[in-house]
């Protein structure tokens, strides 16, 4: 399994195997709850999963040239590994009203079949051949989804362990 992908997994892991149903709902005014993280972060796994799909059923790369403002946003992110704070989610991965019991066995189901997908075109394509494009970075190589999810995933994760430290 890619590096970042297992550290994702053990955070993932960490964070999520002992929440309560009260935990799961805990938010701050106007925030995301426990799940409703849980439940982008899955929503962000099944996209990827569906474009590793596309690209595998097309048997080749399914990407155009990057802009300027995709090349900066993929360097800041995946480079860098910074996920800058305060811009809203795309529409397509934003919660829709998962139950809260259901949220930790999604995102589980979710990741192990992007983990899964991702592994397969790295075997197709290789792990630093520009794939599919991300909505907001643009194309990115399996290497580059991998630590874009783990960048993404640690930021969430980060909120999840305030809001189980702050008791909000």
């Amino acid at each position: 399994m890619d590096s970042h992908l297992e550290r994702l997994h053990r955070a993932l892991e960490r964070t999520t195997g002992d929440l309560t149903a009260e935990q799961l709902t805990r938010h701050k005014e106007g925030k995301w709850c426990v799940a409703e993280i849980l439940e982008h972060l899955a929503l962000t796994y099944s996209g990827t999963v569906k474009a590793m799909e596309r690209v595998l059923a097309a048997g080749k790369p399914l990407v155009r040239p990057a802009t300027l403002k995709e090349g900066i946003a993929t360097a800041l992110v995946v480079e860098a590994g910074h996920m800058p704070g305060g811009r809203q989610a795309p529409e397509m991965t934003r919660p829709r009203g998962l139950p809260p019991e259901q949220a930790v066995a999604r995102i589980r189901e979710d990741f192990a079949a992007m983990r899964a997908a991702l592994e397969k075109c790295r075997e197709r394509f290789g792990a630093s051949v520009k794939i599919a494009n991300h909505p907001i970075l643009g194309p990115l190589s399996v290497t580059q989804w991998c630590k874009f999810h783990w960048v993404h995933t640690r930021h969430h994760i980060k909120q999840v362990e305030r809001l189980r430290r702050l008791g909000a």
